[in-house]
């Protein structure tokens, strides 16, 4: 299900998810369903804002690619999103027998668990199928959610650590996780490649298809790993590719990212519902937009804060 947001507050103000998966619990899932529900506004307004950032001229690779993102680069995360919420985190058993992955698999978990539902996204979308429906206009689609998911995983969202950090963030471990074990195994077919042009480095896919069987091979791994509770071969894959930063790279795309004047999380400023009266009935609502996230944190420091400024 896909839903338009109107406001939030909480923990989903101002940095908001772009779904909902619930319940958490694997049993109750396996005895009474699951629901997912997507934010479609927020993906959308995440993706424009990321259009424009310039970050696609900066680091694709060249401009089949940008022109590629640029045209089918919001259409390819909205189904990867539709697709991680609805069959990703909605699919996948565990064995009789074998306890829940909060306690099998442990603090490697969530991470496994995102990049399970990850993974299921990227091989379907780039499955024919989708264009027989109707939901994407050709494969090239899936395309442009590989080259934004490389170079994602293997590079822009270093932006978001310090020198010298490693990463330890779930959702940013199992980006990095699948897009380095993707890399690392398709050397020998030269599937994907970190080249440097003009000093810069860049993700280059030479073979789609080939990245696919790859995700593939990897998706049927983790769900062995989930179903079987395989602490050691969770761990083991977390920690070798999800988790150390090349130090090198990191400084070059923090360097070239710093020259954009863009921030690496987003948030938003919710908007004022104001009722208009009929008398004493309501008979419509408004909407207004503060002016800036600073005069929204004034406005709910003064309206809604239960502790004084000076105590």
């Amino acid at each position: 299900k896909a839903i338009t947001v109107i406001t939030e507050s909480g923990n989903a103000a101002p940095n908001t998810p772009i779904g909902i998966n619930l319940p958490n619990a694997d049993w109750i899932r396996k005895e009474h369903g699951s629901k997912s529900v997507s934010l479609s506004n927020i993906i959308y307004s995440y993706n424009v804002a990321s259009a424009k950032s310039g970050l696609i001229d900066e680091f694709a690779f060249n401009d089949t690619v940008k022109q590629r993102l640029k045209k089918f680069g919001t259409l390819a995360a909205d189904l990867h999103t539709d697709m991680h919420e609805c069959i990703g985190h909605a699919s996948g058993q565990i064995n009789p027998g074998v306890e829940t992955p909060d306690k099998t698999l442990k603090n490697y978990s969530a991470t496994l668990e995102e990049a399970r539902a990850d993974l299921v996204a990227l091989y379907y979308i780039m499955d024919q199928k989708l264009v027989d429906i109707g939901v994407a206009p050709s494969t090239e689609v899936g395309m442009a959610e590989y080259d934004s998911y490389l170079m994602n995983g293997l590079m822009t969202q270093l932006t978001r650590l310090k020198p010298g950090e490693q990463i330890e963030e779930a959702h940013m471990r199992n980006r990095q996780m699948n897009a380095r074990w993707a890399y690392e195994k398709g050397k020998k077919d030269n599937v994907v490649e970190l080249i440097k042009k003009n000093g810069k480095t860049y993700v280059r896919i030479n073979d789609y298809n080939k990245l696919r069987d790859l995700f593939g091979q990897l998706l049927r791994e983790i769900q062995r790993i989930k179903s079987e509770g395989d602490f050691n071969a969770g761990k083991s894959l977390v920690e070798t590719y999800g988790v150390k930063v090349d130090p090198k790279l990191h400084r070059e795309i923090l360097d070239r990212y710093a020259k954009l004047d863009v921030k690496p999380y987003k948030g938003f400023i919710q908007p004022r519902l104001v009722p208009v009266m009929n008398g004493d009935q309501v008979a419509d609502v408004k909407i207004e937009y503060p002016k800036s996230f600073f005069e929204q944190m004034i406005e709910f420091g003064k309206k809604y804060a239960f502790l004084p400024v000076k105590n």
